[in-house]
């Protein structure tokens, strides 16, 4: 079954232009009719690049979804998710965990290091030695 470029906008939802597009891109393949010169495409390479449209008031193949998914397949992956999520809300706890123990081991590591005493008592002031040059044959007068 052939469509013209019309029906194939209609089957498609998109434009004539578009379908026009990609026949001249070469993403769609398509023939000219010889009688009337109208572009013709075949349904199957239609709807390999562009999926039908389902006509108005037409239900689906599936009507909620999960008969295309499978009640086993999604309570599967509801299993899966939810088991995920409780291993992301433990990995959460654990890193608040270690950061407040963190927190607190800095606190106690400051309070060791800090230096708390008080300076020594002065001592009364001795002569100091006159410095010496690094020069040994230097003189200091």
């Amino acid at each position: 079954m052939a469509y013209t470029l019309s029906e194939a906008a209609a089957a498609t939802g998109h434009n004539r232009s578009a379908i026009f597009k990609a026949i001249r891109k070469g993403a769609l393949s398509a023939r000219r009719d010889e009688a009337t010169g109208h572009w013709l495409v075949e349904a199957a390479e239609l709807h390999r690049l562009y999926p039908p449209v389902m006509p108005a008031g037409a239900k689906g193949p599936t009507g909620n979804g999960q008969e295309m998914a499978g009640n086993g397949e999604l309570r599967e992956v509801r299993a899966r998710l939810a088991d995920a999520l409780s291993q992301v809300d433990d990995l959460k706890r654990r890193l608040d965990e270690s950061e407040r123990e963190r927190r607190a081991t800095a606190e106690k590591l400051t309070a060791l290091l800090s230096d708390s005493r008080t300076a020594p008592a002065a001592t009364p002031a001795s002569p100091s030695p006159a410095r010496r040059s690094w020069w040994p044959w230097q003189r200091r007068g």
